[in-house]
Formats: C-alpha cells, structure tokens, sequence
C-alpha cells in the first residue's frame, strides 16, 4: 500500500523539486542560423556579403532557409573569385542582374556534397536559370552554368537546413554573356561594298580615257589635211 503511494506522488515530488527541474533538458534556441557569420567566418567573402546587402537579398535567403521545409543551399565565390572576373564585369550589370547574380548562387533545396553527385540535372536555384554537377575523381564535384565550371573545394556548412559550399569562380550565367572572360561584343564584320570610291580605275574608265586621246588625234589630223589643201589652192 505505501509502494502504491509512493508512485502515485512521485510525479508531484518531481514538479516541487527544483533540482529536478534544473536538470530536465532545455528546449534547443531558435533562429542560431546566420548567413553572415558564416561567410564572416570563412574571411574571405567580403565582396559576396556586400553584395548581398547591396541588392536586399541577404535577410530573404535568410528568413528562407529558415522557413522552407526543404532547407536551403548556398554557393559562395570567394573575394578572388570576383577579382578575377574581367575589368567592368560585376559594375557593368543592372540593379536587376545584380538581384539576379545572387539568386544564382543559392538553391531553395539543402543538399549535400554526395547529394550533388547524384542530383538530376539542371538543378533549380532561386534565379530562371539552372546549375549542372558533375562528378569527378573520388567524391569530387563540379558544378557548370555552361560558360564556367569549377570544382566545389570546401564547405562552409554542410548540415540540414543550410549547406554553404566554397567556389572559386563566380557561376556567371550563360544569360549575361556568351563568354564570361570576355563579355565585350565582338568587332562587327566589315560590310560589303566598303571599297567603294577608291581610286582605283576601272576598265569603264580606261575606255574612256582612251576615246578622249582618238578624238585629239582625229582633230589634229584634219587640221593638217585642211592647211594642205589650203596651199595646192594657192599655188594653182
């Protein structure tokens, strides 16, 4: 009877008993994700978080991947990957394609390095274009926007709901240039016809050239013809 007592007061012991209560787990904090003190830590992202802050898109991605059941990916060129990129390159794009850089880098699905090994191609970012992985040797990845490739080196953070991978090449969209190390047009063809009214003659020109020197010869030929016949007069 006292055994039954004791069991049926003990869950009333535990709740009086703050030593019980100090040693019952806390709920786990919300919101510890941080883009920026991610990329913060990884020292050389400087010119990827101005940008992020420049275009307004650093607190979306980040309320994103913390709301999106699927999680999130990241790709994060490094402060010489965009050094890197040709004079004029970043500058020369709109507020817009800015937005739209950014969007390119990150994919509103968490994967992994093995994940990306096996992913079905194109895989969907936040921008309209698609990124492509291949593997490589061992467990190495690649990833190509069709005008860059370049080998997924290091990750930031790789556990669900975010996963931060190193580039070391900015994933220039195919979009924005047909070729990222040199966005300048080509020199346009010279058009035909360009040599027109150059000094060299033509046979339309010889001929005529020629007809003026037989008209000369013919008149000073009638000239003489007439002074002949002017003096046989004369002298009969």
């Amino acid at each position: 009877m006292a055994s039954t007592t004791f069991i049926l007061l003990l869950p009333i012991l535990l709740l009086l008993n703050p030593q019980a209560q100090a040693q019952a787990p806390a709920p786990a904090p919300s919101g510890q994700l941080n883009l920026t003190a991610i990329l913060e830590k990884g020292s050389q992202y400087t010119t990827l978080l101005k940008l992020l802050k420049d275009t307004q898109q650093l607190s979306q991605i980040q309320n994103q991947f913390k709301t999106n059941s699927q999680g999130f990916t990241v790709f994060a060129p490094t402060d010489n990957a965009f050094q890197n990129l040709p004079s004029g390159a970043l500058n020369g794009l709109s507020d817009d394609q800015k937005v739209q850089l950014i969007l390119y880098h990150s994919a509103p699905k968490y994967y992994s390095l093995s994940d990306l090994l096996t992913v079905s191609n194109p895989v969907r970012t936040q921008s309209p274009w698609g990124l492509n992985f291949t593997g490589g040797q061992g467990n190495q990845v690649n990833v190509s926007t069709g005008v860059v490739e370049v080998q997924i080196n290091n990750a930031l953070r790789q556990q669900f709901p975010l996963a931060v991978y190193q580039v070391d090449k900015v994933l220039w969209p195919k979009a924005f240039s047909a070729d990222a190390n040199s966005p300048s047009p080509a020199p346009a063809p010279k058009k035909k016809g360009s040599n027109k009214g150059t000094a060299t003659p033509t046979t339309d020109s010889k001929n005529d050239s020629n007809g003026v020197a037989g008209m000369k010869n013919n008149v000073g030929f009638g000239m003489v013809l007439g002074f002949v016949l002017l003096c046989m007069r004369v002298l009969s």
